[in-house]
Protein backbone atom coordinates (compact mmCIF):
# COMPACT_ATOMS: atom_id res chain seq x y z
CA UNK A 1 0.00 0.00 0.00
CA UNK A 2 1.20 3.28 -0.71
CA UNK A 3 -0.32 6.50 -1.80
CA UNK A 4 -0.08 10.25 -1.24
CA UNK A 5 -2.76 12.66 0.52
CA UNK A 6 -3.11 16.09 0.16
CA UNK A 7 -5.84 18.54 1.76
CA UNK A 8 -6.53 21.83 3.35
CA UNK A 9 -4.63 22.68 6.90
CA UNK A 10 -7.15 22.37 8.36
CA UNK A 11 -10.88 21.08 8.42
CA UNK A 12 -13.72 22.32 11.03
CA UNK A 13 -17.05 20.49 10.00
CA UNK A 14 -20.25 20.89 12.07
CA UNK A 15 -23.12 22.99 12.76
CA UNK A 16 -22.05 25.97 14.21
CA UNK A 17 -18.59 26.36 12.63
CA UNK A 18 -18.98 29.30 10.70
CA UNK A 19 -18.71 31.28 14.20
CA UNK A 20 -14.93 30.00 14.30
CA UNK A 21 -14.24 32.61 10.84
CA UNK A 22 -13.16 35.65 13.01
CA UNK A 23 -11.05 33.68 14.89
CA UNK A 24 -9.45 32.00 11.71
CA UNK A 25 -9.19 35.12 9.84
CA UNK A 26 -7.24 36.87 12.65
CA UNK A 27 -5.27 33.76 12.86
CA UNK A 28 -3.53 35.21 9.51
CA UNK A 29 -3.66 39.14 10.14
CA UNK A 30 -6.71 41.93 10.13
CA UNK A 31 -6.58 42.33 6.31
CA UNK A 32 -9.27 40.41 4.89
CA UNK A 33 -10.67 40.41 1.20
CA UNK A 34 -13.95 38.91 0.80
CA UNK A 35 -15.08 36.97 -2.47
CA UNK A 36 -18.84 36.40 -2.05
CA UNK A 37 -22.08 35.86 -4.12
CA UNK A 38 -24.63 38.93 -4.88
CA UNK A 39 -26.89 38.36 -2.10
CA UNK A 40 -24.76 37.51 0.92
CA UNK A 41 -25.91 39.61 3.23
CA UNK A 42 -22.57 41.70 5.05
CA UNK A 43 -25.18 42.55 7.96
CA UNK A 44 -25.60 38.87 8.79
CA UNK A 45 -23.79 35.79 10.07
CA UNK A 46 -21.10 35.19 9.31
CA UNK A 47 -19.70 38.01 7.34
CA UNK A 48 -21.07 40.29 10.28
CA UNK A 49 -18.08 39.06 12.57
CA UNK A 50 -15.36 40.51 10.49
CA UNK A 51 -16.36 44.33 11.09
CA UNK A 52 -14.18 44.58 13.09
CA UNK A 53 -11.18 44.07 11.16
CA UNK A 54 -9.72 47.40 9.85
CA UNK A 55 -9.16 45.96 6.50
CA UNK A 56 -11.90 44.35 5.40
CA UNK A 57 -13.08 44.46 1.87
CA UNK A 58 -15.43 42.77 0.19
CA UNK A 59 -15.46 41.72 -3.77
CA UNK A 60 -18.94 40.20 -5.19
CA UNK A 61 -19.35 37.73 -7.66
CA UNK A 62 -22.20 35.95 -10.00
CA UNK A 63 -21.91 33.03 -12.22
CA UNK A 64 -19.62 30.76 -12.60
CA UNK A 65 -15.41 31.97 -12.63
CA UNK A 66 -14.39 33.82 -16.02
CA UNK A 67 -11.28 34.51 -17.38
CA UNK A 68 -12.28 38.48 -17.19
CA UNK A 69 -13.66 37.77 -13.85
CA UNK A 70 -10.71 36.08 -12.69
CA UNK A 71 -8.82 39.03 -13.68
CA UNK A 72 -10.95 42.14 -12.15
CA UNK A 73 -11.13 40.37 -8.34
CA UNK A 74 -7.01 39.68 -8.69
CA UNK A 75 -6.70 43.47 -9.74
CA UNK A 76 -8.96 44.44 -6.93
CA UNK A 77 -7.13 42.21 -4.24
CA UNK A 78 -3.79 43.60 -5.24
CA UNK A 79 -5.03 47.30 -4.87
CA UNK A 80 -6.80 45.78 -1.00
CA UNK A 81 -3.34 43.84 -0.49
CA UNK A 82 -4.62 41.45 1.86
CA UNK A 83 -3.30 38.88 4.51
CA UNK A 84 -6.07 36.45 4.22
CA UNK A 85 -9.29 35.61 1.50
CA UNK A 86 -12.49 34.49 2.72
CA UNK A 87 -14.44 32.64 0.43
CA UNK A 88 -18.45 32.63 1.32
CA UNK A 89 -20.22 30.96 -1.54
CA UNK A 90 -21.07 27.88 -3.68
CA UNK A 91 -18.14 26.65 -5.95
CA UNK A 92 -17.92 29.24 -7.85
CA UNK A 93 -16.80 31.68 -5.44
CA UNK A 94 -14.48 29.16 -3.47
CA UNK A 95 -12.75 28.80 -7.11
CA UNK A 96 -12.57 32.15 -8.06
CA UNK A 97 -11.10 33.03 -4.01
CA UNK A 98 -8.22 30.23 -4.67
CA UNK A 99 -7.71 31.88 -8.00
CA UNK A 100 -7.06 35.12 -7.00
CA UNK A 101 -4.61 34.04 -3.73
CA UNK A 102 -2.12 32.05 -6.20
CA UNK A 103 -2.32 34.79 -8.85
CA UNK A 104 -1.37 37.52 -6.03
CA UNK A 105 1.72 35.65 -5.38
CA UNK A 106 3.01 35.01 -8.91
CA UNK A 107 4.04 37.44 -11.24
CA UNK A 108 1.68 37.88 -14.54
CA UNK A 109 -1.12 37.11 -15.81
CA UNK A 110 -3.75 34.51 -15.50
CA UNK A 111 -3.55 33.12 -18.65
CA UNK A 112 0.01 32.55 -18.30
CA UNK A 113 -0.96 29.87 -16.19
CA UNK A 114 -4.60 28.50 -17.76
CA UNK A 115 -4.27 24.80 -18.87
CA UNK A 116 -5.46 24.11 -22.62
CA UNK A 117 -6.57 27.83 -23.40
CA UNK A 118 -3.68 29.81 -21.98
CA UNK A 119 0.20 28.91 -21.72
CA UNK A 120 0.09 26.59 -19.30
CA UNK A 121 2.91 27.69 -16.81
CA UNK A 122 3.68 26.05 -13.70
CA UNK A 123 2.38 27.80 -10.82
CA UNK A 124 4.64 28.89 -7.95
CA UNK A 125 3.66 26.82 -4.79
CA UNK A 126 2.74 30.04 -2.56
CA UNK A 127 -0.56 31.65 -2.04
CA UNK A 128 -2.10 34.40 -0.19
CA UNK A 129 -4.04 31.58 2.09
CA UNK A 130 -7.82 31.11 2.00
CA UNK A 131 -10.68 30.44 4.38
CA UNK A 132 -13.48 28.64 2.30
CA UNK A 133 -16.73 27.95 4.09
CA UNK A 134 -19.05 26.80 1.57
CA UNK A 135 -22.77 27.31 1.03
CA UNK A 136 -23.80 24.92 -1.17
CA UNK A 137 -22.93 20.89 -1.32
CA UNK A 138 -21.31 19.74 -3.93
CA UNK A 139 -17.94 21.01 -5.42
CA UNK A 140 -16.07 20.67 -2.59
CA UNK A 141 -13.88 23.00 -3.71
CA UNK A 142 -12.90 24.11 -0.07
CA UNK A 143 -10.31 21.13 -0.20
CA UNK A 144 -9.22 21.06 -3.95
CA UNK A 145 -6.07 22.03 -5.84
CA UNK A 146 -7.84 23.57 -8.88
CA UNK A 147 -10.58 25.96 -10.42
CA UNK A 148 -12.24 25.42 -13.23
CA UNK A 149 -12.41 29.17 -14.97
CA UNK A 150 -14.75 29.88 -18.04
CA UNK A 151 -12.83 31.22 -21.29
CA UNK A 152 -15.68 33.05 -23.58
CA UNK A 153 -12.79 33.27 -26.27
CA UNK A 154 -12.86 29.84 -26.34
CA UNK A 155 -15.90 28.73 -25.49
CA UNK A 156 -13.99 26.46 -23.09
CA UNK A 157 -14.09 25.86 -19.38
CA UNK A 158 -10.05 25.20 -18.49
CA UNK A 159 -7.83 24.97 -14.61
CA UNK A 160 -6.08 26.62 -13.09
CA UNK A 161 -4.29 24.31 -11.38
CA UNK A 162 -1.40 24.26 -7.93
CA UNK A 163 -1.32 22.09 -4.71
CA UNK A 164 -0.78 25.34 -3.00
CA UNK A 165 -4.57 26.35 -4.05
CA UNK A 166 -5.85 24.02 -1.51
CA UNK A 167 -7.51 26.23 1.39
CA UNK A 168 -5.54 26.86 4.77
CA UNK A 169 -8.83 26.53 6.30
CA UNK A 170 -12.32 24.60 4.97
CA UNK A 171 -15.33 25.58 7.30
CA UNK A 172 -17.76 23.26 6.50
CA UNK A 173 -21.08 23.90 8.49
CA UNK A 174 -24.47 22.53 7.03
CA UNK A 175 -26.16 25.46 8.63
CA UNK A 176 -25.00 27.68 5.93
CA UNK A 177 -27.06 25.37 3.16
CA UNK A 178 -30.46 25.54 4.73
CA UNK A 179 -31.40 28.53 2.57
CA UNK A 180 -29.63 26.95 -0.51
CA UNK A 181 -32.65 26.61 -2.98
CA UNK A 182 -34.01 23.12 -4.85
CA UNK A 183 -32.70 23.71 -8.12
CA UNK A 184 -29.05 24.16 -6.81
CA UNK A 185 -29.56 21.35 -3.95
CA UNK A 186 -30.20 19.33 -6.77
CA UNK A 187 -27.85 20.72 -9.50
CA UNK A 188 -24.94 20.80 -6.90
CA UNK A 189 -25.89 17.21 -4.99
CA UNK A 190 -25.67 15.68 -8.16
CA UNK A 191 -21.98 17.28 -8.90
CA UNK A 192 -21.13 15.41 -5.43
CA UNK A 193 -22.74 12.27 -6.23
CA UNK A 194 -20.50 11.99 -9.42
CA UNK A 195 -17.59 13.29 -7.40
CA UNK A 196 -17.65 10.15 -5.11
CA UNK A 197 -18.29 7.51 -7.72
CA UNK A 198 -15.53 8.82 -10.19
CA UNK A 199 -12.88 8.80 -7.61
CA UNK A 200 -13.71 5.76 -6.45
CA UNK A 201 -13.66 4.19 -9.91
CA UNK A 202 -10.53 5.63 -11.19
CA UNK A 203 -7.44 3.89 -12.22
CA UNK A 204 -5.64 5.75 -9.59
CA UNK A 205 -8.01 5.40 -6.21
CA UNK A 206 -6.16 4.26 -2.82
CA UNK A 207 -7.31 2.51 0.24
CA UNK A 208 -7.69 5.86 1.73
CA UNK A 209 -9.59 7.67 -0.90
CA UNK A 210 -11.48 4.17 -1.33
CA UNK A 211 -12.60 5.27 2.46
CA UNK A 212 -13.60 8.79 1.54
CA UNK A 213 -15.81 7.98 -1.48
CA UNK A 214 -17.97 5.26 -0.23
CA UNK A 215 -18.81 7.17 3.15
CA UNK A 216 -19.86 9.83 0.44
CA UNK A 217 -21.85 7.32 -1.52
CA UNK A 218 -23.70 6.27 1.64
CA UNK A 219 -24.43 9.87 2.81
CA UNK A 220 -25.46 10.88 -0.75
CA UNK A 221 -27.80 8.38 -0.78
CA UNK A 222 -29.40 8.73 2.59
CA UNK A 223 -28.76 12.57 2.27
CA UNK A 224 -29.65 13.71 -1.74
CA UNK A 225 -33.19 12.83 -2.10
CA UNK A 226 -34.38 13.93 1.32
CA UNK A 227 -32.67 17.60 0.96
CA UNK A 228 -34.67 18.19 -2.29
CA UNK A 229 -37.50 17.11 -1.00
CA UNK A 230 -37.43 19.57 2.43
CA UNK A 231 -34.54 21.90 2.43
CA UNK A 232 -35.11 22.42 6.37
CA UNK A 233 -34.38 18.89 7.14
CA UNK A 234 -31.03 19.50 9.03
CA UNK A 235 -30.02 15.44 8.65
CA UNK A 236 -29.66 15.44 5.14
CA UNK A 237 -28.11 18.85 4.63
CA UNK A 238 -25.40 17.54 6.78
CA UNK A 239 -25.37 14.64 5.06
CA UNK A 240 -24.58 16.11 1.38
CA UNK A 241 -22.46 18.57 3.50
CA UNK A 242 -20.39 15.64 4.79
CA UNK A 243 -20.58 14.12 1.30
CA UNK A 244 -19.51 17.05 -0.77
CA UNK A 245 -16.31 17.53 1.47
CA UNK A 246 -15.59 13.59 0.81
CA UNK A 247 -15.69 13.96 -2.69
CA UNK A 248 -13.83 16.73 -2.45
CA UNK A 249 -11.02 15.14 -0.97
CA UNK A 250 -11.35 12.21 -3.15
CA UNK A 251 -10.96 14.00 -6.18
CA UNK A 252 -8.15 16.00 -4.97
CA UNK A 253 -6.45 12.82 -4.47
CA UNK A 254 -7.74 10.21 -7.27
CA UNK A 255 -8.77 12.27 -9.80
CA UNK A 256 -12.33 12.07 -11.96
CA UNK A 257 -13.75 10.74 -15.01
CA UNK A 258 -15.50 10.64 -18.02
CA UNK A 259 -18.36 12.88 -16.62
CA UNK A 260 -16.26 15.72 -15.31
CA UNK A 261 -14.37 15.11 -18.71
CA UNK A 262 -17.35 15.82 -20.79
CA UNK A 263 -18.81 18.32 -18.37
CA UNK A 264 -16.09 20.61 -18.78
CA UNK A 265 -16.90 21.48 -22.91
CA UNK A 266 -20.02 20.94 -22.70
CA UNK A 267 -20.61 23.62 -19.79
CA UNK A 268 -18.21 25.86 -22.37
CA UNK A 269 -20.53 25.86 -25.16
CA UNK A 270 -23.75 26.31 -23.48
CA UNK A 271 -23.06 27.81 -19.85
CA UNK A 272 -25.15 25.02 -18.67
CA UNK A 273 -24.27 24.50 -14.81
CA UNK A 274 -21.96 22.25 -14.17
CA UNK A 275 -23.88 19.63 -11.76
CA UNK A 276 -26.78 19.27 -14.30
CA UNK A 277 -24.03 18.56 -17.09
CA UNK A 278 -22.58 15.79 -14.32
CA UNK A 279 -26.07 14.48 -13.71
CA UNK A 280 -27.34 14.57 -17.29
CA UNK A 281 -24.30 11.67 -18.42
CA UNK A 282 -23.51 10.56 -15.18
CA UNK A 283 -25.33 7.14 -15.71
CA UNK A 284 -24.72 6.66 -19.44
CA UNK A 285 -20.73 7.08 -18.31
CA UNK A 286 -21.31 4.27 -16.21
CA UNK A 287 -22.65 2.13 -18.35
CA UNK A 288 -20.39 2.69 -20.94
CA UNK A 289 -17.25 2.25 -18.70
CA UNK A 290 -18.49 -1.39 -17.57
CA UNK A 291 -19.08 -1.99 -21.20
CA UNK A 292 -15.44 -0.92 -22.74
CA UNK A 293 -13.71 -2.56 -19.44
CA UNK A 294 -15.45 -6.12 -19.79
CA UNK A 295 -14.88 -6.09 -23.64
CA UNK A 296 -11.45 -4.82 -23.93
CA UNK A 297 -10.05 -4.88 -19.88
CA UNK A 298 -12.13 -7.73 -18.38
CA UNK A 299 -10.03 -7.88 -15.74
CA UNK A 300 -10.06 -4.18 -14.29
CA UNK A 301 -11.03 -3.98 -10.77
CA UNK A 302 -13.03 -0.97 -11.31
CA UNK A 303 -15.80 -3.23 -12.59
CA UNK A 304 -16.37 -4.77 -9.20
CA UNK A 305 -16.69 -1.24 -8.02
CA UNK A 306 -19.90 -0.09 -9.41
CA UNK A 307 -21.79 -3.26 -7.98
CA UNK A 308 -20.02 -1.66 -5.03
CA UNK A 309 -21.52 1.37 -5.87
CA UNK A 310 -24.90 0.17 -6.85
CA UNK A 311 -24.88 -1.49 -3.82
CA UNK A 312 -23.80 1.70 -1.53
CA UNK A 313 -26.59 3.75 -3.38
CA UNK A 314 -29.46 1.65 -3.36
CA UNK A 315 -28.78 -0.32 0.62
CA UNK A 316 -29.13 -3.73 -1.15
CA UNK A 317 -26.22 -5.99 -0.20
CA UNK A 318 -27.07 -8.03 -3.65
CA UNK A 319 -27.40 -4.61 -5.60
CA UNK A 320 -25.08 -4.41 -8.96
CA UNK A 321 -23.85 -2.04 -11.01
CA UNK A 322 -27.19 -2.06 -13.88
CA UNK A 323 -29.40 -1.37 -10.08
CA UNK A 324 -27.19 1.84 -9.15
CA UNK A 325 -27.17 3.25 -12.58
CA UNK A 326 -31.09 2.82 -12.25
CA UNK A 327 -30.86 4.46 -9.40
CA UNK A 328 -29.06 7.27 -11.21
CA UNK A 329 -31.23 7.56 -13.39
CA UNK A 330 -34.31 7.84 -10.86
CA UNK A 331 -32.63 9.85 -8.86
CA UNK A 332 -32.17 12.52 -11.68
CA UNK A 333 -35.26 12.63 -12.70
CA UNK A 334 -36.76 12.74 -9.34
CA UNK A 335 -35.31 16.40 -9.13
CA UNK A 336 -35.76 17.60 -12.02
CA UNK A 337 -32.42 17.76 -13.86
CA UNK A 338 -32.90 17.24 -18.02
CA UNK A 339 -31.11 15.67 -20.74
CA UNK A 340 -28.18 17.73 -22.25
CA UNK A 341 -30.50 19.20 -25.20
CA UNK A 342 -32.35 20.82 -22.04
CA UNK A 343 -29.47 22.40 -21.01
CA UNK A 344 -28.51 23.45 -24.36
CA UNK A 345 -26.21 20.90 -26.27
CA UNK A 346 -27.40 21.04 -29.97
CA UNK A 347 -26.76 17.69 -31.98
CA UNK A 348 -24.17 20.46 -34.36
CA UNK A 349 -21.98 20.64 -31.19
CA UNK A 350 -21.69 17.05 -30.77
CA UNK A 351 -18.22 16.69 -32.32
CA UNK A 352 -16.57 19.95 -30.64
CA UNK A 353 -18.52 18.59 -27.12
CA UNK A 354 -16.71 14.99 -28.03
CA UNK A 355 -13.49 16.54 -29.00
CA UNK A 356 -12.98 18.96 -26.32
CA UNK A 357 -14.28 15.90 -23.69
CA UNK A 358 -11.20 13.54 -25.30
CA UNK A 359 -8.76 16.30 -24.54
CA UNK A 360 -10.01 17.05 -20.67
CA UNK A 361 -7.72 16.69 -17.91
CA UNK A 362 -11.04 14.54 -16.16
CA UNK A 363 -10.49 12.13 -18.79
CA UNK A 364 -6.86 10.70 -17.25
CA UNK A 365 -9.13 9.52 -14.33
CA UNK A 366 -11.05 7.33 -16.06
CA UNK A 367 -10.61 3.45 -15.50
CA UNK A 368 -10.65 2.82 -19.26
CA UNK A 369 -9.50 5.30 -21.94
CA UNK A 370 -12.89 5.55 -24.45
CA UNK A 371 -12.74 6.34 -28.06
CA UNK A 372 -14.40 9.28 -29.59
CA UNK A 373 -17.12 6.90 -31.00
CA UNK A 374 -17.74 5.60 -27.47
CA UNK A 375 -17.76 9.43 -25.80
CA UNK A 376 -19.76 10.67 -28.85
CA UNK A 377 -22.55 7.98 -27.94
CA UNK A 378 -22.52 8.98 -24.53
CA UNK A 379 -23.26 12.52 -25.58
CA UNK A 380 -25.98 11.15 -27.54
CA UNK A 381 -27.76 8.95 -25.62
CA UNK A 382 -27.68 11.97 -22.95
CA UNK A 383 -29.57 14.42 -25.17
Amino acid sequence: MSFNFATAGRIAFGDGTSEQLLEEVKAFGDRAFVITGNHTDADESPLATLKELPGLEIWRTTGEPSVEGVRAATAAAREANPDVIVALGGGSVIDTAKSVGILLRNDGDLMDYLEVVGRGQKLAARTVPVVALPTTSGTGAEVTANAPIYSPEHKLKASLRSPAMIPAVAIVDPNLTLSCPPAVTASSGLDALTQCIEPFTSGQANAFTDILSQEGLRRTATGLRAAYADGSNRAAREDMAFASLLGGLSLANAKLGAAHGIAAPVGGLTGAPHGNVCAAVLAQCCETNIKAMKERDPENPAIARYDTVGQLLTGNPEATAEDGTAWIRETVAMLGVGGLASLGLTEARLDAATKGAMNASSMKGNPIVLTYEEVHAILTASL
